[in-house]
């Protein structure tokens, strides 16, 4: 007969996790960490130096730029080695990297997700072509972020003639997940979490390398009822942690919100974007979705399109969806991205990034930190911190069409319009379109041989990827190409034909 499960205080379960181990942490910003772990680890090494020389294994990026999520990890001697798709999250974390105080790695958060399963299987990799001709690619640097960090964790092969990346399998020994509810044998449901993520797959990596698995719940009850309702069967836990309330909210911006978790509502709660250069950027990239498209819109300015579109009646007429799982419904912002309101579905990360990566993205609406001459894309390297790609790789390099969201320069930009057009106010202090991106998270030549369709929309201009390079294809009415753009760009654009923006991009709401 199986004994019940075993439930622990935080701090008896992380005592457990040894020196040397390899952590896998799951979660989405904040749905979904395991905050009262992360905190108890943090506690403990603090007081006793132990566990020390941790390599930490995460997929999304969890945290809230400050305190919590993965920043609790954020110490010399705790961890030795960091492979993870997102780093922004956790600038501690990041601090560590630039510093050269510990081994530093950054892949697609969808080949992390898929990866988990590969070690679970005990299998020898996952093999992608998400990353060719990226930093994460061999031939450029391989996704190492330091000169600390040297071993290959991914190669480049030929198969059947083609090249594809394989991301290399290591064993998992301790991981740290979350769960609404544990019954007394250990089994996990998620029926108040925002989304599923990798919960299942990191449970079996570390219980098929004779690890533990400690689960943080919110509550403990002697059965779910449901047998499909279980998604960590309680086979693989080995510790159940019932979290205080304060370290276990929804998302680290709300404690609990029902319409993440429901589909049977209708109210959508999107601030309307005052006119900007948002809003103009907004309607602009919302005019080549089509009816019927499965989309994905990235954090940050592409969430002016979910706002255009629900002001112009035309929310209804695709289907948002989240690299976390959820399906339908509208993305959150902030400290509760990763969630949706009143989606129809919530499926498992690992499964979404499937779809995604197999072409499934009709179009993808993503953000831009630099633009290079042959439409290479940045959105990783800043001055001074690095961010990390998260789904951005997975989901550049497989949407059918693709469209680039940024203003055209960077810092302090002000526009207003006028009776003869668009006048800029104050221009940006940073170019966007540089002559050498700090770095390739997304490579124009490669999307050209795909035969993606890439746009690049800013307030003032619409530039078309081509086999020569960017081409401008549309200009605001009342702005001066050689002033307003050619003169604030790095390098020159191919110049051909080209039309207005359409009018009703520049409405004032």
């Amino acid at each position: 007969m199986r004994g019940a499960a075993r439930i622990v205080a935080a701090d008896e379960a992380v005592a457990a996790i040894p020196s040397g181990a390899t952590v896998a942490v799951g979660g989405f910003v904040g749905a979904g960490h395991p905050e009262a772990l992360t905190a108890a680890l943090e506690k403990r090494f603090l007081a006793t130096e132990t566990p020390r020389d941790l390599t930490l294994l995460y997929a999304a990026g969890q945290g809230d730029r400050g305190q919590r999520g993965l920043n609790h990890l954020a110490h010399a001697g705790l961890v030795k080695r960091v492979v993870g798709g997102h780093w922004n999250l956790a600038p501690k974390l990041g601090r560590l990297a630039l510093e050269n105080q510990i081994e530093a790695y950054n892949f697609p958060q969808g080949v992390i997700c898929g990866l988990f399963r590969e070690i679970a299987a005990k299998r020898p990799g996952i093999f992608s072509k998400v990353g060719l001709n990226t930093f994460v690619d061999p031939l450029h640097g391989g996704g190492r972020l330091n000169q600390r960090t040297v071993e290959p964790l991914v190669e480049r092969l030929t198969l059947d003639g083609e090249p594809w990346l394989r991301y290399r399998s290591f064993p998992v020994h301790v991981a740290l997940i979350r769960a609404s509810s544990a019954d007394r044998l250990g089994n996990l449901s998620m029926e108040r979490e925002g989304l599923i993520g990798e919960v299942l797959p990191i449970a079996q990596a570390a219980k098929n390398h004779g690890g533990i698995v400690i689960a943080q719940v919110e509550r403990a009850v002697d059965r779910i009822g449901d047998p499909k309702a279980v998604r960590v069967p309680g086979m693989l836990v080995d510790f159940v942690v019932v979290a205080e309330p304060a370290d276990h909210p929804q998302t680290f911006g709300a404690t609990f919100n029902p319409d993440y978790v429901t589909a049977a509502g209708t109210d959508r709660p999107i601030t309307p974007v005052a006119f900007s250069e948002r809003s103009i950027i907004g309607s602009r990239a919302l005019a080549e979705i089509r009816r019927g498209d499965i989309v994905n819109l990235g954090i940050g300015l592409p969430e002016a399109v979910a706002a255009v579109a629900a002001e112009t009646g035309r929310l209804g007429e695709f289907i948002l969806t989240l690299e976390s799982g959820p399906i339908g419904g509208v993305p959150a912002s902030g400290l509760d991205f990763g969630c949706s309101w009143f989606p129809e579905a919530i499926i498992d990360q690992p499964a979404q990034f499937d779809f995604y990566d197999g072409g499934g993205l009709d179009i993808a609406i993503l953000g831009a930190v630099e633009v290079g001459p042959e439409g290479s894309v940045n959105v990783s390297s800043f001055a001074g911190r690095f961010a990390g790609v998260g789904g951005f790789m997975n989901i550049a390099q497989s949407a059918k069409r693709l469209v680039f969201c940024c203003s055209f320069r960077a810092g302090d930009l002000e526009v207003a319009m006028a009776d003869d057009g668009l006048r800029i106010v104050r221009e940006g202090r940073h170019a966007k379109f540089v002559r050498e991106p700090q770095q390739i998270c997304f490579h124009g030549p490669s999307a050209i041989a795909r035969g993606q369709q890439v746009l690049y929309v800013t307030e003032r201009a619409v530039f078309e990827l081509t086999p020569a390079g960017l081409a401008l294809r549309e200009l605001a009415p009342g702005i001066r190409l050689d002033e307003h753009v050619l003169n604030q760009m790095e390098f020159p654009p191919v110049i051909g034909q080209f039309r207005p923006m359409a009018a009703d991009c520049f409405a004032k709401p």
